[in-house]
Formats: C-alpha cells, sequence, structure tokens
C-alpha cells in the first residue's frame, strides 16, 4: 500500500509541473469552497481559536478572517506540491530573502545559527529555497512521513538543493555531529510541544500557551545565535522573508527569555495579517494547571518510588 501511496503521490506531483500558477488559483479556490462550505473543515476549531485570540472583534470581522486563513491554507496546499517541479531561480524569484547577508557575520566566524519559523504563509517553500540564499549549511528539522517511499523522496528532493532532513526524533545527535561546521538549523516552533510538562508558559494571542523549549535549549547549549525568519506573502504566489535577529548570544540568558522573545515577535506579525497562521491547529488543548497538577504527581510518584 505505501508503495502505490508513493506513485500516486509522484503523479500527482507529475501532473502539477504541467499547471500554470493561474490555473492552480483556480483549483485552490476550489478547494477553498470545499474546505470552508461543503466539508467545514476544522471550522469550529478554528473559530474557536480566533474568538479566543482577538475577543474584541465582531464575529463578523472573525468570520472574514477564518475565511480569508482558509484560501491562505488552500493555496499553500496546491503551492507546495507545485513547489516539486519548480526550478531553483523560479522559485528563489517566487520566494526572496530581502537580507540574507544579515547571517554572513556568522559564517564568517564559522558560527551556527538557529532560525525559528511557524507556520505562517507559506513556510513549505522555505524548506525548499532557503538553503539556496545562504552561506551556512542548512538542516531543517521535521517530523518524518509514514510513508517511507515518499518520505524518502521528499529528504532527497531537499537535499538536492542544500536542505539536509533531519528527523525530530535525531535533534539532539545532529547538533552534536554538526558543532563543528557552520550550520543554518531551521526549527519551526509554533506547533503544541509533545512534552507540555516541561513546556514553556507564556500569556499568548489572549491565551494561556505551552510553548516549546527545544530551540532555546539547543541555543543556549551552544551559545548559537537565534533568528526569526518572517514569511510575508507580496501577493499570490510570491513571498519575501526578512530575517530578524532576536539574540547574538545565548548561553547567558534567563530561562525562556528566547523563546518569549520569538513568541513576542510571533503574536505581533499574526496580529498584523493574522488570517496568514495556521489556525485549524488544535494548539490550545491544554491549560497550565492541569499540566502543573500532572506535574506534581508525576514528581510525587518519582520521589515514591526514591524513597
Amino acid at each position: 500500500m505505501q508503495l502505490i501511496g508513493y506513485y500516486l503521490f509522484r503523479l500527482t506531483v507529475l501532473i502539477f509541473k504541467t499547471i500554470p500558477f493561474p490555473v492552480l488559483y483556480f483549483f485552490s479556490d476550489l478547494i477553498f469552497v470545499v474546505f470552508y462550505y461543503l466539508t467545514g473543515y476544522r471550522k469550529k476549531v478554528v473559530l474557536g481559536n480566533l474568538k479566543k485570540s482577538f475577543p474584541n472583534l465582531s464575529n463578523k470581522e472573525i468570520k472574514k478572517i477564518s475565511k480569508q486563513s482558509y484560501k491562505n491554507l488552500s493555496d499553500i496546499t496546491l503551492e507546495s506540491l507545485k513547489g516539486f517541479s519548480l526550478s531553483k531561480n523560479e522559485l528563489v524569484k517566487r520566494y526572496k530573502v530581502l537580507n540574507a547577508e544579515v547571517l554572513d557575520k556568522y559564517y564568517k566566524k564559522g558560527k551556527s545559527v538557529i532560525a525559528v519559523g511557524s507556520h505562517y504563509a507559506n513556510w513549505e517553500w522555505g524548506v525548499l529555497c532557503l538553503s539556496l540564499q545562504f552561506k551556512h549549511s542548512s538542516i531543517g528539522f521535521y517530523k518524518p512521513i509514514t510513508n517511507k517511499y515518499i518520505d524518502s523522496y521528499i529528504r532527497k528532493s531537499r537535499a538536492a538543493w542544500g536542505m539536509n532532513l533531519a528527523s525530530i526524533k535525531r535533534t539532539n545527535q545532529v547538533f552534536e555531529e554538526n558543532k563543528e561546521k557552520a550550520s543554518l538549523y531551521f526549527m519551526v516552533a509554533d506547533q503544541s510541544p509533545s512534552n507540555i510538562v516541561s513546556a514553556y508558559w507564556f500569556d499568548f494571542l489572549n491565551q494561556d500557551t505551552a510553548c516549546l523549549h527545544g530551540p532555546e535549549n539547543y541555543a543556549k547549549q551552544y551559545n548559537l545565535p537565534v533568528i526569526y525568519a518572517k514569511v510575508k506573502r507580496e501577493k499570490r504566489g510570491f513571498y519575501t522573508v526578512e530575517i530578524i535577529e532576536l539574540f547574538e548570544n545565548s548561553a547567558n540568558k534567563e530561562d525562556s527569555e528566547i523563546t518569549r522573545k520569538f513568541m513576542g515577535v510571533l503574536e505581533k506579525i499574526i496580529k498584523e495579517n493574522p488570517s496568514d497562521w495556521l489556525w485549524t491547529h488544535k494548539r490550545w488543548k491544554k491549560n497550565r494547571s492541569e499540566i502543573e497538577a500532572q506535574r506534581q504527581r508525576q514528581l510525587a510518584k518519582k520521589q515514591s518510588v526514591n524513597q
């Protein structure tokens, strides 16, 4: 079954290679209708997230943002498939880094950098072509796809353009293996943490939010600069990326300071244009009091075993 799924995927990529962008966006508009009107894909999740994040907005304003967010989702879904068949020049033209030279000073020193990103606008094209616009060796952490054939194809296609994908399960090993090389580590950091008990908690978009601690931990452990890659849709099919320097040195930062800065920058960007963030995620499934009670139970159990 996995092999059949792989061949269907490759056929889809081949078909999308022949589709020009105006036709692509015609199909995107159709998919929007399916997502939003026909199936109502996670509409309760989206509306619930938006209402809690922007309690001062009217229902009409919430509905408008919701519809626009589904249009964003439809576009990036098809753009991701189209990206496999775009040439390097075409993709760089459509996904341009405005200030790549910001990282030159670190490259000249042989210093690695952590680039945190988010599910904002089209992040998939960033995995494809950001490695073409930086001097550092590029490593992107990702969650492997269940279909091993598709997963292998994606890793090889990314590596051909300079982006080496590494499983999030090997994060610690990858950092250690590349500590002597000037590497740019791409880490998407706005999703819910898997280990929520040890997560950082902040007020984010008007809600108590658990945040990943991984990027901060590795930045401090190896004293790496941290940047944020701010993606902006200029028009349909064209994006710019602005590099925002968060910290030049990380080792001596206060606990959670790096994560707080990143989440603050992301919150400001989302508030400027909320429809380009991925609101379909069940981002706020847990609350701090529940997790703190769970943590205390685990601690008590551990102490009881040690006695």
